[in-house]
């Protein structure tokens, strides 16, 4: 691909050009890998460092575009033991922001502390590796369902440094072998699914040379805008675990219509970059495991578990395409002794921070430790740098409640899913703090108990609360009775439409007159049993404040009545005159519309009576 140097990029190559040499370091040899085979790009350097110089250097500097240092999630750097030793023994070199005097603003600087100082001569290796999120932008941004995702890459061919490189290579690894374009210079090299430029041979400090790659990436991007985690603990043998997760596809936004029927029958070619399952792997011996969203358990999960772990796979109610959200809960239980221990006096719990789903973008991560009540003595460690503050959390039984550590990290990656720890003292007789309160509370109910059994709480009938109590009573069986007649009233304007429907089925006109004929005797029978139960209703003092709903309530269901037996003869009248359906919809939409409101201020007016 034939790239065009934008004006702030030249500006960016004149600024390095003029940045005086650091220091007499050189990097004899440096070996790059950049792994796009997922929506995290991860760099992987190998620098062989020298001292050329009289002096002795204890530190080696790295240089990241302030436009690429926005989005690392993770640096880090050790050494190199070479061919044939155990890398995993490797210890991590300390790594910190420094601002170097005369550098220019559009760098950001790192400084990695050597175990030791080089002197003249000597030689040091160390790996590095950087870890970048939202460096994969979709082009284009939009897509339909149908269309691969394809996604663009920019970087430098030239490793960027404040030394002079002898000899540098780099290796872009690309999930896939189509390349729909990318930035050829000398020494440009393509082999499947991996472009190699170099190798590049004595280059000044500040060299920047930018490349780009346009390729298709089919992966799901799930971007964690915010995960919550709240572990607590209880020293009862449990640890629970609750994790709120609010997710986006960050992938290229989806437009058009979503096809099932192409979702699931062409499942490479309908959605090939969406989210259709998402695997969380649990610690060992997890259990009580739930998975629920806002509309509650989701039955679309398998759960799989071993001695060695526990993978919980999870099928959303919906697959996610580009700039589709989702949330939903994940909990479960972890026997407390496989992660609270005890050293000097104190207790402390070693967990694992980051998410249990792999190659997960989190934007914001919250992790809240939840200790019992009565913990003191408080301290955290964790391996990387994080926001941290206290809250206080009540439960069941908690006087003074619970302390809660609460540790946020922004722009989390699988590399921060590593163990750590939370320290703090907790007295064994605090632990029987709460089945006291239990026994008490127990004890005295029992005691109340006794006491209410041998007390004498009768109420004299000759009294004016009894006498009031008992003319109450008969007022609601009476607005009872009238409930029922009112409910039969409104069975009878059921199946007044029912025949209406029967009527549009059969055409049978008789039938229906005569069904109608019927249910008008039974609404004035109705009618008549109503009129001695709203009588006694107005003639008692007790139903003075319940009474104008009633009567209003009766106002409202013979309106109903009217307009149902109304609407009834002008569908009949239609079909004796062999109206067509459409004519006889419209002539009676605005009878319909009166009796759907009446319908609805009857069913208020009888919600209101049965609460009273």
């Amino acid at each position: 691909m034939k790239m065009g140097v934008r004006l702030d990029v030249l500006v960016f190559t004149i600024a390095l050009l003029s940045v005086p040499v650091l220091s007499d370091l050189i990097l004899s040899k440096v070996d790059r890998r950049i792994d796009l085979t997922s929506q995290i790009a991860r760099t992987t350097s190998t620098l062989k460092v020298e001292n050329a110089g009289n002096d002795l250097v204890s530190e080696v500097l790295l240089t990241i575009p302030d436009n690429q240092a926005k989005n690392l999630a993770y640096l880090m750097a050790t050494s190199n033991e070479g061919k044939g030793k155990v890398k995993a023994s490797a210890v991590s070199l300390p790594v910190e922001v420094v601002h170097p005097k005369g550098m220019p603003p559009a760098l950001t600087f790192y400084s990695v502390s050597l175990p030791k100082g080089l002197g003249k001569g000597e030689t040091f290796t160390l790996d590095v590796l950087a870890v970048f999120t939202h460096a994969l932008q979709p082009f284009p941004e939009e897509i339909t369902q149908a269309n691969i995702q394809l996604v663009v890459f920019s970087d430098t061919a030239h490793f960027l440094s404040p030394y002079t490189v002898k000899v540098q290579s780099l290796i872009v690894k690309l999930p896939e072998a189509r390349i729909e374009s990318y930035t050829r210079i000398e020494n440009t090299k393509i082999h499947g699914s991996e472009i190699k430029y170099g190798p590049y041979e004595n280059l000044p400090p500040f060299s920047y040379s930018p490349i780009g790659v346009h390729f298709e990436a089919n992966q799901p991007f799930v971007v964690a805008q915010e995960l919550v985690r709240e572990i607590e603990i209880s020293h009862w043998g449990n640890v629970q675990v609750t994790e709120h997760y609010n997710l986006v596809h960050g992938g290229a936004r989806s437009k058009g219509e979503f096809s099932r029927l192409d979702y699931q029958s062409r499942r490479y070619v309908g959605g090939a970059s969406a989210v259709r399952s998402l695997v969380a792997k649990l610690p060992p011996r997890a259990h009580s495991v739930y998975y629920r969203d806002e509309i509650g358990n989701i039955s679309t999960s398998n759960l799989w578990s071993d001695s060695k772990k526990t993978e919980l796979e999870i099928e959303p109610r919906y697959p996610m395409f580009g700039g589709w959200r989702t949330a939903f809960t994940i909990g479960y239980g972890l026997p407390l002794q496989d992660f609270l221990f005890q050293a000097e006096g104190r207790r402390y719990l070693d967990f694992s921070f980051g998410c249990p789903m792999n190659e997960v973008v989190i934007d914001t991560l919250i992790v809240k430790v939840v200790l019992p009540e009565g913990s003191t003595d408080i301290s955290v460690s964790v391996p990387f740098p994080v926001k941290q503050w206290q809250e206080t959390k009540f439960s069941h039984l908690d006087v003074i409640g619970r302390p809660v550590i609460v540790l946020e990290k922004t722009n989390a990656v699988p590399e921060h899913n590593q163990h750590f720890q939370v320290y703090y003292k907790f007295s064994n007789l605090s632990m029987i703090r709460e089945p006291l309160m239990l026994i008490s509370g127990f004890f005295l109910l029992f005691v109340a108990g006794i006491v209410y059994m041998h007390a004498d709480l009768a109420i004299s009938k000759s009294s004016p609360s009894y006498l009031a109590k008992l003319q109450w009573d008969e007022v609601l069986a009476v607005i009872q009775q009238f409930q029922n007649n009112i409910n039969q009233c409104l069975t009878i304007h059921d199946k007044l439409e029912a025949s209406l429907r029967d009527l549009s089925r059969t055409g049978d006109v008789q039938a229906c007159k005569a069904a109608r004929k019927a249910f008008d005797g039974l609404l004035k029978d109705l009618s008549k049993d109503l009129k001695p139960l709203l009588a006694f209703l107005q003639s008692s003092p007790q139903a003075s404040q319940i009474l104008p709903k009633v009567e209003e309530l009766v106002v409202k269901e013979k309106d109903l009545q009217e307009k149902l037996m109304a609407k009834h003869s002008m569908v009949v009248d239609g079909y004796e005159k062999k109206s067509g359906g459409r004519e006889i919809e419209n002539r009676i939409a605005l009878q319909q519309q009166k009796i759907t409101a009446l319908r609805q201020e009857v069913d208020d007016l009888l919600e209101f009576i049965d609460e009273i």
